[in-house]
Order: C-alpha cells, then sequence, then structure tokens
C-alpha cells in the first residue's frame, strides 16, 4: 500500500506542476484548500500552504493573474514574466503534496519531473498564445486565457481527486506539444 501511496502523491504532484503550467497561482490555491481542508496531507513543512493567510494571498493573487491575461498588454507582460515563475510555482506545489518521499527525493522529483510538467505545459500554452496573437493581432488572447485558466484549474482538480487521470492529461499534453514542435519545424 505504501508504493500506492507514494506513486499517487507523485501523480498528484506532476498533475499539479503541469496545471503551474497554465496559470502560476491556481494550483498553489488548489492544493491549499485541499490541505486547509484535510482533503489531503501536504509534505512536511508545506503546512503553511493551508493557513488562512496564505490562501487569502494566494486568492488574490489568483484574481490579479486571471484579470491581467485579460488586459491587452499586460497579457504580454505576464508572458514575459511567467515562465520563471510558473517553474517555481510547478516545483513547489509538487513538492507540497509528495509527502511520502523523503525529502531528497521528494525535491529532486519536483525539480526534474515537477519543472518538466510545468516547462511542457507552459510550452505548449506559449506556442498557442504566439499563434493565436499572429493569426488574431491579439484579439483572441482572451479566448486562449479562457482556455488556459479552464485548463489549468480542471488539470488541478484532476490531479486532486483522480491522479492517475491526471498523468494521462500530462502524457497527452507531452504528446501535443510534440506534434506543433514538429509542425513548426516543418
Amino acid at each position: 500500500m505504501e508504493t500506492l501511496d507514494i506513486l499517487l502523491s507523485v501523480a498528484t504532484g506532476l498533475g499539479l506542476a503541469a496545471a503551474a503550467g497554465f496559470r502560476i497561482f491556481v494550483p498553489l490555491l488548489a492544493a491549499g484548500l485541499a490541505f486547509h481542508f484535510g482533503l489531503l496531507e501536504p509534505a512536511a513543512g508545506f503546512d503553511w500552504l493551508g493557513q488562512p493567510v496564505t490562501l487569502v494571498a494566494l486568492g488574490v493573487a489568483t484574481v490579479l493573474e486571471i484579470g491581467g491575461y485579460y488586459i491587452p498588454g499586460v497579457d504580454h507582460v505576464l508572458d514575459v514574466v511567467a515562465a520563471p515563475l510558473a517553474l517555481a510555482a510547478g516545483v513547489l506545489v509538487a513538492a507540497s503534496v509528495m509527502a511520502e518521499l523523503p525529502a531528497w527525493f521528494r525535491w529532486l522529483a519536483a525539480i526534474v519531473a515537477g519543472g518538466g510538467a510545468t516547462a511542457t505545459a507552459y510550452s505548449l500554452t506559449s506556442l498557442t498564445r504566439a499563434k493565436s496573437a499572429a493569426a488574431t493581432g491579439g484579439l483572441a488572447n482572451p479566448v486562449v486565457s479562457t482556455g488556459e485558466l479552464a485548463g489549468s484549474a480542471a488539470l488541478a482538480l484532476v490531479a486532486l481527486l483522480a491522479p492517475v487521470l491526471a498523468l494521462v492529461a500530462l502524457i497527452t499534453l507531452a504528446v501535443l506539444l510534440v506534434r506543433r514542435r514538429r509542425r513548426a519545424v516543418a
């Protein structure tokens, strides 16, 4: 049973990390709420993520991030600064839920696999946003932003409720990214 718990916590972490590639604060808020309401046990040292003051801060940050992507110009600035923040958020949220792993391995898995999951999702959204902006002069960016928000929320929810499905979604994202990159090169 312990092996299954480990695999599920890693799958949850990878799903949440991938969700950070779409929106930085949505998966952190989702994990914090899960910790706060006792739906998920945080890894050692991550209790703070479920504290009310943290949840309020993450809620405000989430609303500001979502709103910013609907303001022309601000969405571009967010795109520029989002990559390193998304990676940091992906690693952090992945580490926060991998409670069953020894600390050294949790951080290794969070950095390598969680960072990779975040980068995969972020790359896909960046390519989609760039193509959309080029094709529509940025007029379709609110539609893309809505899709990214929905993707982040759905993936975070699936990661928390059905971690194995989150892994399937992550593999699907990776396949889509490879296909898009191949089309871009061709």
